[in-house]
């Protein structure tokens, strides 16, 4: 038996998931644009005002806003995590250009 406690949690399909929540007053507002953004690129975006689902080639993004935090969770394989996270990242630094974010990732 091996000890595989800091092996990252594997979903469908040996996929990977991760979460950050972003401290910000605004969450609802970037998820928002985020969503509107990928929907312009990408088939399948769906969302609400408080969650939604952006489908990448290489994985998946599912956003919640809550009062005062914006929460990340992306699965994607192994390979392919760094990309999606850059990715979601690289976006919403650009909407929340106003305000420093921090990014937390934690294995889910």
């Amino acid at each position: 038996m091996t000890d595989d406690t800091d092996a990252p949690a594997q979903g469908a399909e040996g996929a990977v998931r991760e979460t950050a929540t972003v401290a910000t007053p605004h969450a609802a507002r970037y998820l928002g644009q985020l969503c509107k953004h990928f929907a312009h690129k990408l088939p399948g975006v769906e969302f609400t005002p408080s969650e939604g689902v952006v489908p990448f080639s290489i994985g998946t993004a599912r956003l919640r806003a809550d009062e005062g935090a914006l929460t990340l969770d992306l699965e994607a394989s192994p390979a392919e995590m760094d990309d999606l996270k850059d990715v979601v990242v690289r976006h919403l630094v650009r909407f929340a250009f106003r305000e420093e974010l921090t990014f937390d990732w934690r294995v889910a």
